[in-house]
């Protein structure tokens, strides 16, 4: 993953995942680390919900992370796909790491393993799209 694409990761720290499962979608927002060498983000989301139920039926999602602004020069974003699953021990230390207060809650931690990911930065040019797919 380039360098512009862990740049905004790491600006940012709340990700907009959606889920499907029998024709329905359904969206929620989580706060993330991000796992550089891994290109995958951790979250933290109760079973419970709509989208991790979906997810438990289908772990493939797509999602995005997004700078509000209405000035078109500085509009920069990105959507991904991935697939969702259990955290791993490294991936949980990360997400602490990042959250510390969230240790007390004892939160159900997962890693979305991001496949393919595009970068818009009106930044670079109006509508500059940078690509990542990931090699596994």
């Amino acid at each position: 993953m380039n360098q512009e694409f862990i740049t905004f990761i790491k600006e940012h720290h709340v990700l907009n995942i959606s889920s499907h499962e029998d024709g329905k979608t359904w969206s929620a927002s989580c706060f993330y680390a991000f796992l550089e060498k891994d290109s995958t983000f951790v979250f933290a989301s109760d079973k419970k919900t709509r989208h991790m139920q979906n997810i438990a039926k289908n772990p493939l999602v797509s999602g995005t992370i997004t700078l509000e602004t209405k000035e078109i020069g500085l509009i920069r974003g990105i959507q991904f796909e991935g697939s969702v699953k259990k955290a791993s021990l490294k991936a949980k230390k990360a997400y602490l790491l990042s959250y510390p207060f969230a240790a007390a809650l004892a939160p159900s931690l997962w890693e979305l393993e991001i496949t393919y990911a595009k970068l818009t930065d009106n930044r670079l040019g109006f509508g500059k799209k940078i690509e990542y797919r990931a090699e596994r």
